[in-house]
């Protein structure tokens, strides 16, 4: 049997102590995959580091966008790419090893029984390495939240580590989804729920970054809760 048509994207914003080897391991397990980076104009030379590569690597692509524009808008343009180039599954993980490349293979082969896998860390089996008490209870909140309010079937809507059908991507409106920073999650997987989606989940040990400094603030947290609150008034 051929391999699905599959598009590994990484969005970045000054990624260049993780990326090389994040994007080496990724063509590891998956030879037959190709991966696009979306640099928002990195200054550490993340986003030269993958012209350069890409010259020696025909699997590695690369958008270059003029700044810095929110993980959002990034993971919204590696979606349009892999629907206009027909791939058959778009794979998206955090660009900095907190998602381990390892679980590819088991989120691909997951996509036989659903329209969409995700890399979860509060399915049973799933971990969280490195984060403090404060961070775990408002990841545990938001989830909570997500689940009571806008009624999606899975336990763990804030990842990033996911696997989709490019056929059911289709079915959804892109250009409706407003937010632009991580709140894209839950917004994405709430218009796939209304088009149909089946969804199952993979349990991963989610760990700290490896390098660098975390985008995560709670200016983002704040940004989830008006997600899902505006979202919650359609679902109602």
């Amino acid at each position: 049997m051929t391999p699905a048509r599959t598009l590994v994207a990484l969005a970045t914003y000054n990624e260049i102590e993780n990326l090389p080897s994040l994007v080496a391991e990724v063509l590891r397990v998956l030879p037959e995959a190709d991966v696009l980076v979306v640099d928002d104009n990195s200054p550490d030379g993340t986003g030269k580091w993958c012209d350069e590569q890409s010259q020696v690597e025909p699997r590695l692509h690369c958008i270059h966008r003029s700044g810095k524009l929110g993980l959002g808008t990034a993971t919204l343009a590696a979606a349009r790419f892999a629907i206009e180039r027909d791939y058959e599954i778009f794979v998206t993980l955090d660009a900095d090893w907190s998602h381990d490349p390892k679980h590819l293979a088991e989120l691909l082969s997951t996509l036989h029984n659903a329209d969409v896998a995700i890399g979860s860390r509060y399915c049973s089996g799933g971990e969280i390495e490195g984060w403090p008490m404060s961070r775990r209870v408002m990841s545990r909140w938001v989830n909570g939240l997500t689940h009571l309010l806008l009624r999606l079937p899975v336990r763990d809507a804030s990842g990033a580590f996911r696997a989709y059908r490019v056929a059911k991507l289709r079915d959804v409106r892109l250009n409706d989804i407003r937010a632009t920073g991580y709140s894209y999650l839950e917004e994405l997987l709430w218009h796939l729920h209304r088009a149909g989606a089946t969804f199952a989940e993979v349990p991963i040990t989610f760990r700290e970054r490896r390098a660098g400094a975390s985008k995560i603030s709670f200016r983002e947290a704040w940004g989830k809760l008006g997600t899902i609150i505006r979202l919650s008034r359609i679902t109602k």
